[in-house]
């Protein structure tokens, strides 16, 4: 039997298993910050985006 598929299993489902709980414990406040938050070129007039506040 070989090891090397084993172990690549192994590391995917601990990779995945860690960003499954980060992504649970991650603080709901700023997943709604970031939700709200205005995508390149889709901002109103007014509200400045991104490109404009780091230029």
């Amino acid at each position: 039997m070989e090891i090397g598929p084993i172990v690549g299993l192994v590391v995917f489902m601990v990779f995945f298993i860690v960003l499954v709980y980060l992504v649970l414990k991650m603080d709901k406040g700023f997943i709604n910050e970031m939700k709200n938050k205005p995508l390149e070129g889709d901002h109103e007039p007014g509200q400045p985006n991104l490109k404009d506040e780091l230029t």
